[in-house]
């Protein structure tokens, strides 16, 4: 069922920049150089005309190139100077490479820092700790908020009033796909949250894999994000990754502003 909330926010949103950011993220997303328009119209679900129109707008302000064969598409170079200013007025990913580092050697997965954009978190650092068979996630890439171990962490660091918002969203990832979500097991995982420090998912996004996730705070004591150790280590690894994934959290929380304990 839609939330009044989600209802107010579909009132204001302006379809041909919803469009916009869509095709955007869909070429940022492709594991291809480019994408053709038809591929781009499939993907993003627009009419060929309307995708044309929208390519050729952000084109001239350098936010997508086409290629000189006139076939494919690409994200452009002025993305840059937009990431540029990101980066330069935000400086987690910078002030987290050390603490990814440390847990990436010692644990021996993939550590990463995403960061939360309304319904999404996207990962603006990673460490893959060098070691041959590992998990590889690219910077940029997007999850949904409520997605496996760092859904958890993050809920568990909201206000009651912004936590009911949230689990009235009829699209919930903590346990895998929306049909899997077990509300009973949930409300136990987010109070063993708040007294450890961090969730854990265990194979139920993806079997096999494995990890451990802490929110991260910024001024004002609000959760901005998380940090994440993700690998095909056991399930006691990452139980006793846990707390050392918690202090990782918590020293770039106080280095952004945060005050906790």
């Amino acid at each position: 069922m839609e939330t009044r909330k989600e209802r107010v926010e579909e009132k204001y949103m302006v379809p041909a920049v919803e469009q916009a950011s869509r095709v955007l993220f869909c070429l940022a997303g492709n594991s291809a150089s480019q994408m053709s328009l038809p591929e781009i119209c499939a993907q993003v679900g627009i009419h060929k005309s309307k995708a044309y129109s929208i390519l050729q707008t952000l084109q001239k302000f350098g936010l997508v190139q086409r290629f000189s064969d006139r076939k494919g598409y690409a994200l452009g170079v002025g993305l840059i100077t937009l990431s540029r200013k990101v980066l330069d007025d935000f400086n987690a990913p910078r002030l987290a490479e050390p603490l990814l580092d440390d847990l990436a050697t010692k644990i021996g997965g993939t550590a990463t820092l995403g960061l939360i954009s309304d319904r999404m978190v996207f990962v603006a650092a990673k460490n893959e700790g060098g070691i041959d068979i590992g998990v590889t996630i690219r910077i940029g890439h997007r999850f949904p908020l409520t997605y496996g171990s760092h859904g958890k962490a993050i809920a568990a660091a909201l206000s009651a009033e912004k936590l009911e918002t949230l689990l009235q969203d009829n699209k919930l990832y903590f346990h895998g796909t929306p049909e899997k979500l077990d509300r009973t097991r949930l409300n136990e995982e987010l109070v063993r949250c708040r007294r450890d420090g961090y969730a854990l998912d265990l194979g139920d996004m993806k079997p096999g894999l494995n990890s451990v996730a802490a929110a991260v705070f910024g001024p004002g004591e609000l959760p901005i994000g998380y940090i994440a150790l993700i690998g095909l280590f056991t399930t006691e690894a990452a139980g006793e990754s846990g707390p050392l994934v918690s202090a990782a959290a918590k020293a770039l929380s106080r280095q952004l502003g945060a005050r906790i304990d």
